[in-house]
């Protein structure tokens, strides 16, 4: 029998592997030590216009494999129109198979949206059409996200002068049991020739006396 995409045992090979994950791995929280998310927007509950804003608009790992598959950069860093963008990813997604971005595009298109398709450039109107419906209801901003995803910590990466200010008002948050921690990424310090000055090596340096 043909086995189904991203099921409920997706990389699980053997009977030792399923009972290891469902009877035991599957309700543990998760603990994300290393992310890309922006604290204002956790503790602003972010509420996204539309999926190439959740998806593309700060995502380089996305970019860079959009730049290998030949995209243009009005698409994908530009100033193309968010529908535009979207239908480049779907373009794009048919040949990531083997990258981790192929799974996590269709698990999370799955989990959080309810779309079992496999995401390319003929479905991507109606996916389009089917995500943007959903995410301005209950349950799509940032912190309902995190919190519906069983994540208990988050470790933000952050410049080292940075003032917290985000991670401060989100401790003081109730009815959000998540530590969102600070973590150390100090790239503007090496980033000597970076221009203009005020981004790189230089205004670093200023901000960090």
């Amino acid at each position: 029998m043909t086995k189904a995409f991203l099921d409920e045992n997706l990389l699980l090979s053997n009977p030792t592997a399923e009972i290891l994950y469902h009877q035991y791995a599957k309700d543990m929280p998760i603990i994300d030590y290393h992310c890309h998310l922006s604290p204002q927007e956790i503790y602003e509950n972010k509420k996204f216009k539309n999926i190439t804003e959740a998806w593309l608009y700060g995502d380089h790992y996305k970019w860079r494999l959009m730049r290998a598959n030949g995209v243009e950069e009005r698409l994908i860093t530009g100033d193309a129109e968010d529908y535009d963008k979207f239908l480049a990813w779907a373009k794009t997604v048919p040949t990531l198979i083997g990258n981790p971005l192929y799974h996590w595009t269709h698990l999370e298109l799955q989990h959080f949206f309810g779309v079992y398709e496999l995401l390319n450039e003929q479905n991507a109107p109606l996916i389009w059409e089917k995500v943007n419906q959903q995410l301005p209801g209950q349950g799509f901003g940032a912190r309902d996200l995190i919190m519906n995803s069983k994540v208990t910590v988050v470790c933000t990466t952050d410049d080292p002068t940075d003032h917290l200010e985000y991670h401060k008002q989100i401790s003081k948050l109730s009815d959000f049991p998540v530590a969102v921690l600070p973590s150390f990424r100090p790239d503007k310090a090496l980033e000597i020739n970076r221009e203009p000055s005020s981004l790189g090596w230089p205004g670093w340096a200023r901000l960090a006396v």
